[in-house]
């Protein structure tokens, strides 16, 4: 019952913290108890540090144990928000084949991909391009991936989202279109 590795030593080594999650993780889920908030708001920390860190031995058991991939923290985040934005591409991968919403807004609206985009992490960026998600999705800000590609001179990214059906010419409330903003102009709120 009891995870365990092989040590140095030669000797077994026993994963405590692993086995104790496998556990509450099969009593909160698959036992359907009404686990308390603690417990529950617990757990998701545990789900969302191992996004960050992009520890895929944890997320696996999160995974295995069939732990609602796409819970989201108090600002809207989810895994794979965390990971993509963290630049965890192995966990990236490993949510995103285990199920994980690759649509799924924060309470701002941003996407995973609106993330790597930002960050920077093209590769990411790439394989969330790869998914059924809308090219033009929307932010609450009215933004799209392709405006945040623009913005952050992600050339490359630009093309990407052009070949995927990503309309440059769509402005947000400022407008500001994906277009402009990669060519330097960008239209800021007015001043009342």
């Amino acid at each position: 019952m009891f995870a365990s590795t092989l040590a140095p030593t030669g000797r077994l080594r026993y994963e405590p913290m692993r086995t104790l999650l496998s556990l509450t993780l099969l009593i909160v889920s698959g036992l359907a108890l009404a686990a308390e908030p603690d417990v529950q708001a617990e757990l998701r920390n545990y789900y969302f540090d191992a996004a960050r860190r992009g520890d895929v031995a944890m997320l696996d058991t999160f995974i295995e144990s069939g732990y609602s991939l796409n819970v989201q923290d108090s600002k809207g985040y989810t895994a794979l928000i965390l990971a993509a934005y963290n630049g965890q591409g192995e966990a990236v991968e490993h949510l995103l084949k285990a199920g994980a919403n690759p649509c799924a807004q924060d309470l701002r609206g941003n996407t995973a991909l609106m993330g790597a985009i930002f960050k920077g992490e093209v590769r990411i960026a790439r394989r969330l391009l790869g998914t059924d998600c809308n090219p033009d999705q929307r932010n609450g800000a009215g933004q799209t991936a392709a405006m945040y590609a623009g913005l952050f001179q992600r050339a490359e990214l630009l093309r990407d989202l052009s070949r995927k059906g990503a309309d440059l010419n769509a402005e947000d409330a400022q407008g500001n279109s994906a277009a402009r903003l990669a060519d330097g102009e960008i239209r800021m709120p007015r001043s009342h």
